[in-house]
């Protein structure tokens, strides 16, 4: 069957600015993430070739989560203004480049592309997630994989594929135990508070011996190192809810699995809009030949 890519949109983003934050139009417009968003999208699909690609965007809010706990993602700071100001241009690019943005008010876009996820894998067809969330990593099969970006350090690694051994050796755990992994050391990015002092080697060494979270509460007693046993007995309540926020809500409606034409008028227009001219230069070559790419 066919390979999908699908794209966790603000990750992508926040990604592109910070490496070209600078560039801005002759208005004083930033351009930055612009340039850096087409030509990564470019990038990886000369690289992997799909069948198409999904990006999935956040509207805003997580009602479910919020619902459970208050102070979910509380922390987090706004997005730059920078930033603010370029995401609705590309969202704009996006679609001229034949791309399917997928978004839902109320709903994160992890969990979209979750349920997209596992709904094409189900079918039969390849996917691999953009994204360094590592969130993503619970989904990780024979079918679907994770795309991660170029470490920072190191940029000539470039995007690598994260599978079921890689999870396994970067996490010490199975991706089916990723959500009660995360349940007991918390997850900083999401405000969601673990078991103070139990950090990523003993979360994976109690999952290694008890299995699954309700595993290591049942054995509470038995835990080592012992000054953690009385901790995890008495708030086996808060592991309980820290797994319900960081499982993905797989059960959320999909979009169709189909793919949609450039629109290269349009795609011209609004780069020569953003003053973006080597990549114009380049976007009228690869779609006027696209034998070269």
């Amino acid at each position: 069957m066919a390979k999908w890519l699908l794209v966790d949109g603000f990750n992508l983003a926040y990604r592109c600015f910070h490496a070209l934050p600078e560039l801005t139009r002759s208005d004083g417009f930033p351009t930055g993430a612009l340039h850096g968003w087409v030509k990564s999208l470019w990038k990886l699909a000369d690289q992997e070739r799909p069948e198409a690609t999904l990006v999935f965007f956040d509207l805003g809010g997580a009602q479910d989560r919020l619902a459970l706990h208050p102070e979910y993602k509380a922390h987090r700071a706004e997005m730059p203004e920078p930033l603010q100001r370029q995401i609705e241009p590309l969202k704009q690019l996006t679609r001229a480049m034949g791309l399917v943005g997928i978004e839902t008010a109320g709903v994160e876009s992890d969990d979209l592309l979750a349920a997209q996820a596992v709904a094409l894998a189900r079918a039969g067809h390849e996917v691999l997630i953009v994204s360094s969330d590592k969130d993503f990593a619970q989904l990780v099969d024979d079918q679907i994989k994770i795309l991660l970006p170029p470490p920072t350090a190191n940029p000539k690694l470039g995007w690598r594929v994260l599978d079921e051994a890689g999870v396994c050796e970067k996490f010490g755990v199975r991706p089916t135990q990723i959500a009660d992994y995360l349940a007991l050391v918390g997850d900083t990015s999401d405000n969601i508070p673990g078991i103070t002092g139990v950090g990523p080697k003993t979360a994976a060494k109690w999952l290694a011996e008890w299995g699954s979270l309700e595993g290591v509460i049942a054995h509470a007693a038995e835990l080592n190192p012992e000054r953690f046993r009385s901790a995890v007995a008495a708030e086996a309540g808060k592991l309980r809810l820290n797994r319900r926020l960081t499982t993905l809500n797989l059960t959320l409606p999909t979009a169709p699995a189909e793919k949609t034409a450039p629109r290269v008028g349009e795609l011209l227009r609004l780069l020569e809009s953003f003053e973006m001219k080597g990549t114009l230069a380049e976007a009228r070559t690869r779609y006027t030949q696209p034998e070269l790419f």
